[in-house]
This record gives structure tokens, C-alpha cells and sequence, in this order.
């Protein structure tokens, strides 16, 4: 992989803008390519880099090189073009995220832009990718409002699915333990005052009334807080069995951590993004047993598992437990888009909308511009993060309340 930084980029902006003057100028060089310019904006650093560098970077870069190392990406023609990349770090910052990609679409002009981590940074780049033509293949983002995008941005691509899923999915669940007297059927609830976290409260506070589950405590919290103390109190204090928090990485780890220093052992602990990710279950041991989450695998699927194998062999980490196989799968379905249409990103939008694909995941079709097969909810057990929502989809592991109290 060829990767170019910031002061290269601009060097050699000029000379890009040069080549395309004009649209027949442009088609006419798109003929005599020989490689296509991937662009991205990343958290490399900052608060987001934690799951940036654990869901979607490395499996750019695994993607990237198995398409190399393949020769490059095939045309209609069969003709293979080696990918070279344009990357930035968008420092965690949605202002900086926002010019990056405008960077890439406007003085870079790479041939595809692929998304950013998060749902706040998907949705505050997304007016740019449909602006410019690029279809946004958004996997690490939430939302609920997928249905009124698509329309809205008609080559963008939500793979995650809605807080709605996750919320009636989880309770569901409460629901079905409270009547089998496993927990009652109160819940202290914290979210992180985020794209995400805003996504999956709205959705959670009608999901758990629809379903006979008591909201004792509902707190919202801003991103970059780090000592959770007050409201693990207030929670333990608030007499639910579950707590849930919709959180963010750094949010999830200091909250485990402190929860176990405060002895606050709820008979359900359901945490957000992180909890699904390998460094969780290994800082954890057994204290990891019992704790559910958003995602999840099936660990008896063989594909998934050489994907997870191949993955930790050349970035050097394991993959997630959520997105990280979505991440993989949407690259190829991008890049068996091209085989398909070329580098038209107008076509290769069309394909991605309609056409069918063989993936990490299997077969994979998008409904409405949108990945639907999902697993809604998932619990650590034996040492992996598995699916148990839906319950009735082949693979769910049984999910086992209530949850281990900690163990020194």
C-alpha cells in the first residue's frame, strides 16, 4: 500500500487539478489509470482513536493490502489497478473530519472516499459525500433516521442498523428476566451526549415503557467525562437490577473499572462500544462474563473465524466483536461494486443499492440502502463476545442472567 501524507498531497495538487479540467478530460485519463486513489479521514488521535484503530482502521488496511497483494482491484475488463491511499487524521475533531473530506473530494479528487469512524462523524460528513458524488458505506454508525438519510443522500449506506433494533432487542430481554423473576424490573440508564448515545436513549426510553420496564435513573453525560463515581452511586442507590450505559469507548473501560472499585454489581451490566472489543474481555478476565452489549458473532462460523485469524495475522490486533467484520464486508462489496461498473461512482452507487455480494458475512444484499442481519444484542461468555439477538437467528448463543458478581 502506497500511502500519501498531508505536505505530499499538496504538492501534488496542482498537478491533479491540471489533468482534470474537464469531465470527457477526466473520463478520457480514467482510461489510462494506473491505480485508484482511496481517500480517508481517520481519528488516529484523540478520544475516538480507541475505536477508530479497533474497528475500521486495520481493516483498511487489511483490505487494502489483500486487494495488492491480489494484484490490485479488477475492472470490467478484467484489468487489475493497484490501490493507493490518501489518508488524514481528523484528530477526533468533526470540524477537522469535515475539511478533510473535503480535502480528498476537492483537491485530492481521489476515485472513492471511505467513511470515518463514528456516527457523529458519518452523519456530519455525509452532505460532502453526496455533494460530491462518493458513496458512504457508513458502518460505525447508529441511527434511526437510516430510512429519511437514504432519501435524503441517496449513496449513502447505514450497516449498523438503528437504536430502535438495539433498544427493543435489550428490552426484550429485561422483560422476559423480570418475568421469570431473575431481576426485577428497574433500570438505571447513562448515555453519552453524542450522536450515538443521543440515537440509542431516544430509542431505549419508549422501547423499555412499551415493555413494562421501570426508567429509575436516566442521565446524560458529556463526551470526555472520566470519572463516573456520582452516577455508579446514584445507580446503585436507585435500586434497579440493570444498568445500562450507552457509551463510548474511553467511557466503557472507566466505567467497568470503576464499578468494580465501587462494588456495584448489577444482576445485568449492559455497556456500549468497546465492550465488544478483544483488549475489554482480555483486561477482564472473568469479570468480562455476563456483560452484554451491542453486536456480537457467531463463534461457530468458520468464515468469520478465518476473517478474525487472517485479520490479528496482518494488523497485529484481533478484530472487534461488532463492526469490524461489517467494515471488511462493506470493502468488498465496494470492491466487487467496481468489478462490476468501473470506477463511475454513479454506477458503482447503483450496484451497491441493488446488487448482491459474497462476503466476510455470507451473501449480502442491503435493503433500502442498509444492512439488516444483524445481532442486536451480545454477552461475553467463555472468552468471546457472542450474539444472543435475535434469539431465533441461526448461531445465537443462549443468553445466561444473571450476570457473575466481581471478582478480586
Amino acid at each position: 500500500m502506497k500511502t500519501f501524507q498531508r505536505r505530499h498531497v499538496l504538492r501534488t495538487t496542482a498537478a491533479v487539478l491540471a489533468l482534470a479540467v474537464t469531465d470527457l478530460g477526466t473520463f478520457a485519463l480514467a482510461q489510462d489509470k494506473t491505480s485508484v486513489r482511496f481517500g480517508y479521514a481517520i481519528s488516529k488521535t484523540g478520544p475516538n482513536a480507541g475505536g477508530a484503530g479497533i474497528t475500521t482502521l486495520p481493516n483498511y488496511q487489511l483490505w487494502v493490502k489483500d486487494v495488492n497483494d491480489a494484484g490490485g482491484l479488477e475492472m470490467p475488463d478484467g484489468k487489475k489497478l493497484p490501490i493507493e491511499v490518501i489518508e488524514y487524521d481528523d484528530r477526533s475533531s468533526s470540524e477537522e473530519v469535515v475539511r478533510a473530506v473535503e480535502r480528498l473530494a476537492t483537491q485530492d479528487q481521489v476515485d472513492f472516499i471511505l467513511a470515518p469512524w463514528g456516527t457523529g462523524f458519518n452523519l456530519a460528513v455525509a452532505p460532502l459525500f453526496d455533494r460530491y458524488g462518493y458513496p458512504q458505506l457508513a458502518v460505525s454508525a447508529v441511527t434511526d433516521k437510516a430510512p429519511d438519510f437514504v432519501q435524503r443522500w441517496k449513496k449513502s449506506y447505514w450497516m449498523l442498523g438503528g437504536g430502535h433494533d438495539y433498544a427493543k432487542a435489550l428490552a426484550a430481554i429485561l422483560a422476559d428476566a423480570s418475568k421469570a423473576g431473575t431481576i426485577n424490573n428497574k433500570v438505571a440508564m447513562i448515555s453519552v451526549a453524542d450522536g450515538f448515545g443521543i440515537d440509542l436513549v431516544t430509542a431505549a426510553r419508549p422501547a423499555f415503557e412499551e415493555a413494562g420496564i421501570e426508567l429509575v435513573y436516566d442521565k446524560t453525560y458529556p463526551v470526555g467525562t472520566s470519572d463516573f463515581s456520582p452516577m455508579i452511586n446514584e445507580a446503585s442507590a436507585s435500586g434497579a437490577d440493570t444498568f445500562v450505559a450507552f457509551s463510548y469507548p474511553p467511557d466503557t473501560f472507566a466505567l467497568t473499572q470503576q464499578s468494580q472499585v465501587a462494588n456495584f454489581n448489577p444482576k445485568v451490566l449492559y455497556l456500549g462500544v468497546g465492550t465488544g472489543f478483544p483488549i475489554y474481555g482480555k483486561n477482564n478476565g472473568d469479570n468480562a462474563t455476563g456483560i452484554m452489549s451491542l453486536g456480537g458473532i457467531d463463534p461457530n462460523n468458520q468464515e468469520n473465524a478465518a476473517y478474525r485469524k487472517r485479520h490479528e495475522e496482518v494488523t497485529g490486533v484481533a478484530p472487534d466483536y461488532w463492526g469490524s467484520v461489517i467494515t471488511y464486508a462493506s470493502l468488498q462489496m465496494l470492491q466487487e461494486a467496481i468489478k462490476r461498473k468501473g470506477l463511475d461512482r454513479e454506477a458503482v452507487s447503483a450496484e451497491l443499492s441493488t446488487g448482491t455480494f459474497q462476503t466476510v458475512l455470507g451473501e449480502t444484499k442491503l435493503e433500502e440502502n442498509q444492512l439488516r442481519k444483524l445481532w442486536w444484542t451480545g454477552q461475553w461468555q467463555n472468552g468471546q463476545f457472542v450474539g444472543v439477538a435475535p434469539s431465533d437467528r441461526d448461531g445465537a448463543s443462549k443468553i445466561v442472567l444473571p450476570r457473575q458478581a466481581w471478582t478480586k
